[in-house]
């Protein structure tokens, strides 16, 4: 399964489309407002995101009358066998969680759509919320009070427990935008209770408006039809060129599977870029961006008030990367940001990798930043690696070990990240017992 790069919104690599290069044999599908999927089940609504192997929509799924999110995978070979893998974990995940209490997404049906392009594997799953990094937008990125961090990490990890204990799967690219929260912290924002009009097929293959509310298909005047056929073309027009404005939700590739313009759909992976997030969100901090981003969501007074009333349920979306403990596709895993010592150092991984994540994402709820800002290259510093030590046994077996002696002859590495963050002096040692991490972040 291939790796996903994290992008920052802010980043001069971030786009709002996939753009038209990879609309070609073996890429993308172009995907129209009102084209049908699955024998006519599911028509597509809107367009919730995209990621590197697939592109997310919101679709209207006619049997059981309830929004879905749709991910439409690229049709070559490769992405074809991603795509399968990922059924597998997914369906994996379903059977063992028939009362939908482990905080896990649901994959609701899957089935291969044929193209210009090529034959698409399509992944359906039920449609949730906002993610997490959104969450963070809205708090203008000065963080969550520590009880609605201590509830969100508890969905969290009853989500790992299942994965790991009961199914021993790995996840490898848990970061904010792949949480994704049950409904949409702005309820104007979400189609189930917006009241918005569903785009619906009649039987003459015409498209035609249906208020969410009613069951009975509305044919409107003709006016009203026409002027929608025209909006409709023209959004269709857009998204086939790549060039489609986000509908639904802002903030996702994640997204997603996630979670924005980058996926912030349940199942779309999200990516911010490999630049510094923190560098970004130092700009909004001063308000550079921060301005333009409060008006997207809203007074500051408005926000805190959708924020204080915001529903923390979440799950875990996005398993295009995930593996098993036993069963590993690559070791190049996990968004830079949130990549364990392991897999830096190039060790063996298992389920702790994830946990690392996990403690990140905690930070990053709290504080609003996150606690490792690294770079690309061979230069290390205090970020890549934090304040502790290492056992010699994940450095004896890492294939990159001659990094981690180099950052150890850093004036900057024993500072490590006593600037962002509170610590006990006590040790904690991980579940697979491969590394050691002195201190942990005092959340009470």
């Amino acid at each position: 399964m291939g790796d996903k790069h994290h992008l920052d919104d802010s980043s001069d690599f971030t786009s709002e489309d996939e753009g038209t290069e990879d609309y070609r044999r073996g890429g993308y599908h172009a995907i129209r407002i009102g084209d049908t999927f699955n024998a006519g089940r599911y028509v597509v609504q809107s367009k919730l995101g995209w990621g590197h192997f697939s592109t997310v929509w919101l679709a209207w799924d006619i049997k059981h009358s309830r929004y879905v999110a749709l991910k439409v995978q690229k049709s070559a070979q490769h992405y074809t066998e991603a795509a399968m893998d990922e059924i597998t974990i997914l369906q994996q995940i379903a059977e063992g969680d028939p009362d939908d209490k482990k905080c896990v997404v649901k994959l609701l049906d899957h089935f291969k759509h044929s193209g210009p392009n090529g034959q698409h594997v399509c992944m359906v799953f039920e449609y949730l919320g906002d993610n997490l990094l959104t969450l963070i937008k809205y708090s203008d990125y000065r963080g969550l009070p520590i009880a609605m961090v201590k509830e969100i990490c508890f969905h969290i990890l009853v989500g790992l427990d299942y994965l790991h204990k009961q199914l021993s799967i790995i996840h490898t690219d848990l970061k904010p935008e792949n949480i994704l929260l049950l409904s949409m912290i702005d309820p104007s924002k979400d189609p189930r209770k917006s009241g918005a009009q569903l785009i619906l097929p009649n039987s003459k293959d015409k498209m035609v408006l249906e208020s969410s509310g009613v069951k009975d298909t509305k044919m409107l005047n003709g006016d009203l039809v026409m002027n929608h056929k025209k909006k409709i073309k023209r959004k269709a027009k857009q998204a086939a060129h790549g060039c489609f404005e986000k509908e639904v939700s802002e903030g996702v590739e994640g997204n997603p599977e996630t979670s924005g313009a980058v996926e912030s759909s349940p199942n779309a992976s999200s990516t911010r870029a490999t630049s510094s997030a923190g560098t970004s969100r130092l700009s909004d901090a001063d308000g550079t961006k921060l301005k333009e981003q409060g008006n997207k969501r809203g007074s500051r007074s408005m926000r805190q008030k959708l924020l204080a009333s915001v529903d923390l349920k979440c799950k875990l979306v996005d398993f295009g990367n995930a593996c098993w403990t036993y069963k590993q596709f690559t070791n190049d895993i996990q968004t830079r940001q949130y990549r364990c010592p392991e897999v830096i150092l190039g060790s063996k991984y298992s389920t702790s990798a994830d946990l690392w994540s996990f403690a990140c994402i905690c930070f990053e709820l709290a504080t609003g930043d996150v606690l490792f800002d690294p770079h690309s290259g061979d230069n290390f510093d205090r970020d890549e690696i934090g304040n502790g030590w290492i056992n010699a046994n994940i450095c004896a077996k890492g294939m990159y070990d001659y990094l981690w002696t180099h950052a150890l002859n850093s004036d900057e590495t024993h500072q490590g990240i006593e600037r962002h963050c509170d610590f006990e002096s006590r040790n904690m040692t991980s579940e697979c017992n491969q590394y050691q991490i002195k201190g942990i972040i005092r959340l009470e």
